[in-house]
């Protein structure tokens, strides 16, 4: 297996960070956007998307900042990969944006881009800031 690298994107969302993080750091926020159905228990996430399941461990949050997992698959294989939703506001414009870091296969960080690019879009059309 190769190794991951990894990759960065930035979200501008006109939205207050309070009510963004909501949206990224609690099962019900992620359900309106990430994956069809989020649960937790714990520090132990799961996500489901058409039938199949993931299970991600919450390595940190940050009240209205940040939220950092890892794939409880990577996690068992000793990688230590995560991916990061974080909240950056510019301090003179107040402009908020949501930063995503995430890992990919090398020939796959496009489509990882995608992804996001559109669940990213999903989640501000629902903030109402598309």
């Amino acid at each position: 297996m190769s190794d991951k690298v990894k990759y960065e994107m930035e979200f501008p969302i006109q939205v207050s960070p309070s009510l963004l993080y909501q949206y990224i750091s609690t099962p019900s926020g992620l359900s309106e956007w990430f994956a069809d159905n989020v649960n937790s228990r714990g520090e132990l996430f799961t996500f489901i998307w058409e039938g199949s399941e993931e299970q991600a461990k919450l390595l940190s949050k940050k009240a209205d900042d940040r939220i950092k997992l890892r794939w409880v698959a990577d996690d068992e294989d000793g990688l230590s990969y995560f991916f990061e939703m974080k909240i950056q506001v510019d301090e003179i414009t107040k402009d908020v944006s949501l930063m995503i870091t995430d890992f990919a296969e090398e020939d796959e960080v496009e489509e990882g881009k995608m992804l996001w690019e559109n669940m990213v879009s999903d989640l501000k059309q629902i903030l109402g800031s598309s």
